[in-house]
């Protein structure tokens, strides 16, 4: 080699830039404007600050660098409507998914309870429609069993408590205690133990809080399933504080969208003082609870219940108290986002939606769920309202939807695609724990329309089946742009936050079987692996 061409070669090496991570050899989905793809990124101080191809290793070094060996790289997975609160309590709570009795659901508490030994118990998951029985269930085995502890039953919804009477005395509640925009249900003249939405609000008060173990626990799950930001669907002042408390500590590194809880000391709380904005932790939106579920028969619905005559449901926010909150809120620059899951919901949340933004350009506020519209108010939608859903209930309600509400009525339900074009947004969530966390499970969904046994085999009402690349772009960039952060996340770009993922399967590409399989090899935030199944 010539001392000509050697000098070179230093001067060329001396001028590559000092990266914290380099990963090549890969095929990234950008999820930007182009859909473009690329095969490297370079990573400093937390920021991509080069998307490209190959060549990367000729313009930056690092001391990290990493052989994607093909797999495929996608923007860290939004989830648009979750409980991540509620997720902290799972690792300390009796899983009741997939019971088929209130006799299996009544022993795997007393498992828990001989193994935990717990002076209160916590569990969730159950399901009445999957019993032989289908009705609410009566709390006299409970009481049986556990005398003298509260033992509270979340239904798999979150819709629904079945408690014991301890928990029932501790809470204060008997035969005269009322609630409006809930249920105490009653049989042969005593409390059931079952409560339905506003009527939880008093066990709510008495169960503990999770723990920063538990929180953090959660934090771990949520990594494993290649999320990176999560849409916190309604917690209060003190809870988006203990949060930002351990994100600030450096201990809790997932990225949170917090909806305030619509109580009205916390809401002018923020009001008065602007969103809080942090790089982990945002708050600029309120959550209302319009009504209540379709499994427990809280969704509010314009005619009756097809299995309940006479029943239409239930209100849980006065429609006058939602008017006159989005009028408040219309004037800030807070969000309103409701959650709206019947077609009577749906059509007097999205009136007044319409009414308090007519002179608003661009306030991306949200109806969460909205999953039964009306065929006379789909056109309520637009681009000032963002629909937020979560495909995974399209089928897991399949099952039992048409006695619910009907065959009609049904037709109109979980319309994602027309959802999207009518507002050329939508963003997709889980809605955990009540449904599975996996997004990869969203996806399948959404696109499918099957469960992860890949039932039913022509998919269901696949009229409104989401393409893939609107698929990916609604647990992505729409997630970031609904949640006002479309320029610092979301997608694959130069200037934006390292929050990506790395999977073991082309969800884009490949068979349609084999996406439910597909396993999250490593989650990055800000550049740093905090995930890693094969990365050392």
């Amino acid at each position: 080699m010539s001392k000509k061409l050697f000098l070179l070669l230093i001067f060329l090496t001396s001028c590559s830039e000092k990266v914290d991570l380099i990963v090549y050899n890969a095929t990234i989905y950008a999820v930007d404007d182009t859909m473009a793809k690329h095969t490297s990124v370079a990573v400093k101080d937390g920021k991509f600050v080069y998307v490209g191809d190959d060549t990367v290793t000729s313009k930056y070094s690092s001391s990290n660098i990493i052989n994607a060996q093909g797999l495929p790289i996608y923007p860290g997975f939004i989830d648009s409507h979750a409980h991540f609160y509620n997720l902290g309590f799972l690792s300390d709570q009796v899983n009741l998914t997939e019971t088929s009795s209130l006799v299996d659901v009544v022993s795997r508490v007393e498992k828990f309870n001989n193994v935990n030994e717990k002076k209160f118990i916590i569990g969730r998951g159950w399901d009445q429609n999957d019993w032989t029985n289908k009705t609410f269930p009566i709390n006299k085995l409970l009481n049986e069993s556990f005398p003298d502890k509260p033992v509270v039953l979340r239904r798999i919804d979150g819709h629904a408590y079945l408690v014991n009477d301890y928990a029932l005395d501790l809470a204060g509640i008997d035969m005269s205690s009322k609630v409006e925009g809930g249920e105490f249900i009653k049989s042969n003249g005593k409390l059931t133990g079952v409560l339905i939405d506003n009527a939880m609000r008093l066990i709510d008060d008495i169960i503990p809080e999770p723990t920063k173990k538990a929180l953090l626990s959660a934090q771990e799950i949520a990594f494993e399933n290649g999320l990176t930001t999560i849409s916190e669907a309604g917690i209060s002042r003190s809870q988006i504080e203990l949060i930002d408390s351990l994100q600030k500590a450096g201990v809790l590194k997932i990225k949170i969208y917090a909806m305030i809880e619509n109580k009205t000391e916390d809401v002018d709380y923020f009001i008065d003082r602007g969103p809080l904005k942090t790089e982990r932790l945002n708050v600029r939106s309120v959550k209302v609870y319009a009504d209540g579920a379709l499994g427990s028969r809280g969704a509010s619905m314009i005619n009756d219940y097809s299995d309940r005559k006479g029943y239409y449901g239930i209100i849980r926010t006065p429609i006058d108290s939602i008017k006159s909150l989005a009028f408040k809120l219309a004037g800030t620059k807070f969000q309103m986002n409701t959650h709206a899951i019947g077609d009577y919901a749906n059509r007097f949340v999205l009136e007044a939606y319409g009414d308090a933004l007519f002179n608003y350009r661009d306030p991306r506020w949200r109806i969460e769920h909205a999953q039964v519209v009306n065929e006379d108010d789909i056109d309520l939608f637009n681009q000032k309202i963002i629909p937020s859903v979560q495909p995974t209930h399209a089928t897991s309600d399949m099952y039992w939807l048409y006695d619910r509400i009907g065959k009609k009525r049904a037709k109109l339900a979980y319309a994602y695609q027309e959802l999207l074009n009518q507002s050329s947004v939508i963003a997709f969530g889980t809605d955990f724990p009540v449904e599975d966390i996996n997004p990869i499970m969203t996806y399948y969904s959404a696109v499918a329309r099957k469960d992860k046994s890949g039932y039913p085999d022509d998919g269901f009402q696949t009229e409104n089946s989401i393409g893939r690349a609107d698929a990916l772009s609604a647990m992505t960039i729409f997630g970031a742009y609904a949640n006002f952060e479309e320029d610092e996340k979301g997608s694959i770009e130069v200037g934006k936050s390292a929050d990506f993922i790395i999977l073991d399967n082309d969800i884009i590409e490949s068979l349609e079987s084999r996406i439910p399989l597909t396993k999250v090899v490593a989650t990055f935030i800000n550049g740093e692996l905090v995930f890693n199944r094969r990365y050392n």
